[in-house]
C-alpha cells in the first residue's frame, strides 16, 4: 500500500473528454507545488464519451491518479460523495472538472487549513461566462436558502471547497439520497472560513446543468433542510379560510341590504377554481417531501461501482455497491489490449 497522501482531491466527471489532459496538468503542477503526498480521484459518473478511457491512461503513466467508475450516471452529488466515501488524504479537496474552479486556488484553501480551520470554502466573487439569468437566479436561490433554513449556507459558495478529515469522516456517516453537499458541510459546524476566488469560463464543453436539473438542484437544497413549503401551505389555508370568513360576513351584509352584485355561477365558479388550485398546490409541496421519505426507505445503495484503478479505500463504503468487473469485454479498451498481451500465447 502506498503512502497515505495528505491531500485528496476529489473530482466528478460526466462527458469531459475534451478537459481532462488540461485538468490533469494544472491539478498536477500545483499540488506538485505543496511539496507534500497527494491523490487525485477521478469519478466517472456514467459518461457517454471517451473520458473514461482518459482517466485510466492517466492513472497508468501517473499512479496518484485513481479512478472510480459508476454503472451508470448517478449524478454529481453522489460522485461528491463517492470521492468522499474513497479519499483517504487528511484533508480532501472537492473540484468539478470544468476548470470554472481554477486548480490555482487550491493552495489558499491548503494555507486556511493549517491556520486550523476545518472546512475551507470558495467564494465566488465574480462569475465569467455564464448568463444574467444563471447569476440572477444563482443569488436569489442562495439568498433565499439562507432566510428559509437554520444552517448558516455561505452566499455565493459551490462545491468547491476544503474539508478536514474529521469533516469527511462525519459527511461519510450521512447517507441520505437527496443530497446538497454544500449544505451538508455547513450543517456539520466545526470551523469554516472562505477564500475568495474569481470563478473562470468553461475551459470547454457544454454546461452539465441545465435549467432543469438545476431547479432540481435547488428542489433538493430547500427540502433538505427546510420545512418552509409545508408551513407556507399552512399560512395559505388559514389565511384562505380567514378571508372567506369575512367574505361570508360580507355577503350576508351585502344581501341584507339588496345588494346583487355577487349573484351568478361566476363568483363560485372563480372561488371553487381557486381554493381547488391551492389545495392542488399543497397536495404536490407534500408529495416532494412524502416522494423523499418514500426513497430513504427503500434503502438503495447511494450509488454502484463498477469498476476502479488504484483505489486503497474502503473495499465497499458505507451503503455503496460494488460490482466486480471481471469480464473483459466491460473493460476500456486500454485494459482489453492489456489482458490480451499477458495472455498465454498457444504453442
Amino acid at each position: 500500500m502506498s503512502p497515505k497522501p495528505a491531500y485528496s482531491v476529489v473530482v466528478p466527471v460526466y462527458n469531459e473528454e475534451a478537459i481532462l489532459p488540461e485538468l490533469y496538468r494544472r491539478l498536477t503542477d500545483v499540488m506538485e507545488g505543496l511539496g507534500e503526498p497527494y491523490e487525485i480521484l477521478f469519478v466517472n459518473d456514467g459518461s457517454r464519451d471517451h473520458s473514461l478511457q482518459i482517466m485510466h491512461a492517466l492513472h497508468r503513466q501517473d499512479p496518484r491518479v485513481k479512478v472510480i467508475s459508476f454503472s451508470r450516471n448517478f449524478g454529481h452529488q453522489m460522485a461528491i460523495t463517492a470521492g468522499l466515501d474513497y479519499a483517504r488524504g487528511d484533508a480532501v479537496v472537492i473540484i468539478d472538472a470544468d476548470l470554472q474552479d481554477p486548480p490555482e486556488v487550491i493552495p489558499d484553501l491548503v494555507a486556511k487549513w493549517k491556520e486550523g480551520y476545518e472546512v475551507v470554502y470558495a467564494v465566488r466573487t465574480e462569475r465569467e461566462g455564464e448568463t444574467w439569468f444563471k447569476e440572477l437566479t444563482a443569488k436569489l436561490f442562495y439568498r433565499l436558502i439562507r432566510r428559509i433554513t437554520n444552517v448558516d449556507i455561505p452566499l455565493d459558495t459551490g462545491d468547491f471547497r476544503l474539508m478536514d478529515r474529521q469533516v469527511v469522516e462525519t459527511l461519510r456517516a450521512m447517507r441520505e439520497r437527496h443530497r446538497f453537499m454544500r449544505g451538508m458541510s455547513s450543517w456539520v459546524g466545526f470551523r469554516q472560513t472562505g477564500v475568495p476566488y474569481r470563478r473562470q469560463a468553461r475551459f470547454a464543453g457544454e454546461t452539465k446543468y441545465p435549467f432543469n436539473k438545476m431547479l432540481k438542484f435547488a428542489l433538493d437544497g430547500i427540502t433538505s433542510f427546510s420545512y418552509m413549503p409545508l408551513q407556507i401551505a399552512t399560512y395559505l389555508g388559514f389565511g384562505i379560510a380567514a378571508l372567506s370568513a369575512l367574505f361570508i360576513v360580507f355577503v350576508v351584509i351585502a344581501r341584507l341590504s339588496g345588494l346583487q352584485a355577487f349573484a351568478g355561477q361566476a363568483t363560485t365558479l372563480v372561488a371553487v377554481l381557486f381554493l381547488g388550485g391551492i389545495q392542488l398546490i399543497s397536495l404536490g409541496i407534500l408529495g416532494e417531501y412524502v416522494g423523499r421519505i418514500y426513497e430513504e426507505v427503500k434503502e438503495r445503495p447511494l450509488y454502484i461501482v463498477s469498476k476502479t484503478w488504484g483505489v486503497e479505500g474502503p473495499s465497499v463504503p458505507p451503503h455503496a455497491h460494488v460490482v466486480d468487473v471481471s469480464d473483459s469485454r466491460r473493460m476500456p479498451a486500454t485494459d482489453r489490449k492489456e489482458k490480451q498481451e499477458n495472455a498465454p500465447q498457444p504453442q
